[in-house]
């Protein structure tokens, strides 16, 4: 009995056909038949019923079909250990986001893990961050990058990687221009302009809206904090942005927010425990080394009992840190 046997007989079971099984393989079909033929004459037992139009897995089939998944499986993890002991990391990693600002140079994190593991294959899922949350603490997502409000979710560890008051921003002719304050209560019922859902500032001002009895009309959205600025200084509605970024921006009057002051927050998110293959925990390592690491200040809503800001990361990946010092949002 050969491996590729096992791999062709689990494949052909998944694909429930031949045909689709052969093009998943890249090999031609008559050479996943004819392993399947030896591999049933080895165990002397049929393991495909083949009379129907579609092929099914006979009660022997059935049968077999866990042990030789869990035999791929043993052998995956046996070469995963030996390359992680020779320096050699293979694997895949899955990491979910919201849209991110472009100050966290998402893309050269990316390309700075994969010049480093170059066999170790990322794919990245954009979502809202409640659809994140659930697939960490699933085991789907290996990490993620979302907005987070007032506390870390319930079984997960993060590093804060924004962490900045809100302010507001209006056109100079705007009815509240000569005022350098608004308490929040007031957003209620004006048009606001805003970071898409899931980025922190987001989250936190829903968040605090919700408290104070009022869901904000949000009638545009953009990303990048300058854009927020353009949108209001062309007397579109009030935009909600970083205070950092509204400071300074041409064309419009910035207001600070208060009663009570608005934060927002984006972390990276992992499982605070269960187990991670070496590629995740290396991407994770290059991951943190990579954003900004913004710790919760004094006086600001705490982390919820169960989650912690353990570096359960900590280490070296053989990642090279990217050039320049670490950013800062």
């Amino acid at each position: 009995m050969e491996l590729r046997q096992l791999e062709y007989f689990v494949t052909v079971a998944e694909e429930a056909g031949f045909t689709r099984a052969a093009a998943r393989l890249h090999v031609a079909q008559p050479g996943v038949s004819a392993q399947i033929r030896q591999l049933e004459r080895e165990l002397g037992q049929p393991l495909f019923d083949r009379s129907a139009r579609q092929v099914r897995l006979t009660e022997v089939g059935k049968a077999v079909l866990p042990y030789a998944r869990a035999a791929l499986a043993a052998v995956a993890g046996a070469r995963l250990v030996v390359d992680e002991m020779a320096g050699l990391l293979r694997g895949h990693v899955t990491m979910g986001a919201v849209t991110t600002p472009s100050v966290l140079d998402l893309p050269g994190m990316l390309a700075g893990f994969h010049r480093a593991h170059p066999a170790v294959e990322v794919t990245l899922h954009e979502s809202d961050p409640g659809s994140l949350v659930d697939a960490l603490r699933a085991g789907r997502l290996d990490l993620a990058l979302a907005g987070i409000g007032d506390g870390v979710p319930q079984g997960l560890d993060a590093q804060i990687v924004v962490d900045q008051a809100l302010a507001a921003a209006v056109a100079p002719s705007h009815e509240l221009a000569g005022r350098r304050s608004l308490a929040l209560a007031e957003l209620a019922g004006r048009v606001l302009i805003c970071q898409p859902r899931g980025t922190g500032g987001r989250s936190s001002l829903e968040a605090a809206c919700a408290v104070a009895g009022f869901a904000p009309r949000v009638a545009f959205e953009a990303s990048e904090p300058y854009v927020l600025a353009q949108l209001a200084a062309k007397g579109l509605g009030m935009a909600v942005l970083p205070e950092s970024a509204a400071v300074g921006q041409d064309g419009v009057r910035v207001l600070e927010i208060t009663e009570p002051r608005v934060r927002g927050r984006m972390a990276l998110l992992w499982r605070a425990s269960g187990e991670s293959g070496p590629a995740a925990r290396a991407f994770l390592r290059h991951a943190r080394r990579w954003l900004p690491d913004s710790a919760f200040q004094p006086g600001e809503a705490s982390q919820p009992d169960g989650a912690s800001q353990s570096d359960g990361a900590s280490g070296s990946d053989g990642a090279q840190q990217p050039g320049g010092p670490r950013q800062s949002a």
